[in-house]
């Protein structure tokens, strides 16, 4: 298996699940562009440009990929060949959307589009067919949100190799160093320990803990200060970790202490609280009732968690008004935060797995407020 993608036989599920999908859905078919979308389906990482690349998956008919014959380059690292897709080229001057709908069966029908396609193609692609396109997210997002055995493989290594890079973040949180200098060494670490690339590095001190997207400043840290870290990255076909720890420079006063000790409190609670057919929204409640009873529910401004996969933020939301159901496989982060402005933060994030009975960290360094000392 090539390291930047799964195994033919992998996509080749995908697809077919894909078409069963399709065809549930009353549609005649997808027109899949450059995204994430189509590298689920055929682990292709091609970009988007003004020429139009596309994955066409008719309700019954042969896949077809439409792709300037500039670009048939860019389909090698992907499983194309091996799948035996038809592959139709085109030049300039060629009218590559009418070999999408001549794919689709050449005559008008209900369509779904990625909801990546840009609108210079979405116009013309819908002239076309004399019909508009509806967003595929309905038919994909079920068989993304539920992750397959070589996904949950994917985020188990990405997990222990975040899970490295915190093991060596006390190392570089000294008073005097920047949180910019922390964060360029944080992100020579992500690929060191096996990551392909940086996904985001996010050092936030003192104040600008307080902060949940900040990332990173001119700012030297200080005796006292209370550190945000969070931190990800791309591992082999895609996958990604994102996993925060919270440091204290020194021994924190008892106040934020005691106050953190909650904190990772509702963090378990919520990681308890999950199993398959409890809903996503009761999973935020289990956190946000704990900050509630110690009066930190204000503090808390941001839901409790996102599914992540091929992307670092997708479906399932861990947020209040998700009557979803859980559902074994599928992947989410768990990572409540109190936030103080112009004083400090914290947030505890781990993703986990929903098992037959409950759930699975792939994050496992300790949940603790870690004490750096001199």
């Amino acid at each position: 298996m090539d390291a930047r993608r799964f195994d033919a036989r992998v996509y080749a599920r995908r697809l077919a699940a894909t078409r069963a999908a399709t065809v549930k859905a009353g549609l005649g078919g997808l027109v899949i562009t450059p995204g994430y979308d189509l590298r689920y389906l055929i682990g292709s990482r091609a970009d988007t440009f003004e020429r139009l690349t596309a994955l066409v998956l008719p309700a019954s008919g042969e896949p077809t990929v439409v792709v300037p014959r500039l670009e048939l380059a860019s389909l090698q690292e992907s499983a194309v060949a091996e799948l035996g897709l038809r592959v139709r080229d085109w030049v300039d001057g060629d009218n590559p959307y009418r070999l999408v709908t001549e794919a689709l069966g050449g005559s008008p029908t209900a369509t779904a589009v990625t909801d990546s396609i840009p609108a210079l193609h979405l116009l013309p692609l819908t002239i076309m067919l004399g019909v508009l396109p509806v967003l595929a997210t309905n038919v994909l997002r079920e068989l993304r949100m539920v992750k397959e055995e070589a996904e949950i493989d994917a985020l188990r290594k990405a997990g222990a190799a975040i899970d490295r890079v915190h093991a060596r973040v006390p190392e570089l949180l000294a008073p005097g160093r920047t949180e910019a200098d922390v964060a360029a060494d944080i992100a020579e670490a992500i690929v060191a320990e096996g990551h392909s690339e940086v996904a985001f590095v996010i050092v936030g001190s003192g104040p600008h803990g307080a902060d949940p997207h900040h990332r990173c400043s001119d700012r030297a840290l200080r005796e006292g200060d209370i550190v945000v870290v969070d931190i990800g990255g791309t591992y082999g076909p895609g996958y990604h970790s994102d996993c925060t720890r919270t440091y204290s420079i020194g021994e924190p006063d008892s106040d934020v202490a005691q106050q953190y000790s909650i904190l990772q409190r509702a963090q378990r609670a919520a990681f308890d609280a999950v199993r398959p057919g409890v809903t996503a929204e009761q999973v935020d409640a289990a956190a946000r009732d704990v900050l509630d009873q110690a009066g930190l529910a204000d503090y808390f401004v941001h839901r409790t968690g996102h599914g992540i996969g091929l992307c670092v933020h997708e479906e399932p939301y861990i947020v209040a008004g998700n009557h979803l159901p859980l559902a074994a496989g599928m992947a989410f982060s768990i990572e409540p935060g109190i936030y103080f402005p112009g004083r400090w933060g914290a947030r505890i994030e781990d993703v986990v797995i929903v098992t037959e009975d409950g759930a699975v960290s792939v994050n496992n360094r300790p949940r603790e407020l870690f004490v750096v000392r001199a």
